[in-house]
């Protein structure tokens, strides 16, 4: 099963590469694609922010979790 952040990456990286892709095409670099450029590049610092927050919090649960386990395991030694 793929998760959500595989999902986006792969969302992302399509819609970079066919943009990249019609953007080639063109010989001439006019405002439009220059627009282009700075959304692609936006988006891909977006994807990778998102990416770095969503393992920042996966990180933080798991620490959280051990509390929570270590916590539980003293309680019933205390027993």
């Amino acid at each position: 099963m793929m998760t959500q952040s595989m999902l986006r990456k792969i969302a992302l990286a399509s819609f970079i590469g066919m943009t990249a892709f019609g953007l080639a095409a063109c010989e001439e670099e006019g405002p439009a694609e220059q627009a282009g450029e700075n959304i692609d590049e936006t988006m891909e610092e977006a994807g990778e922010s998102m990416d770095d927050a969503v393992d920042q919090a996966g990180e933080s649960v798991e620490e959280m979790g051990d509390s929570v386990e270590e916590a539980a395991d003293e309680a019933d030694s205390g027993y």
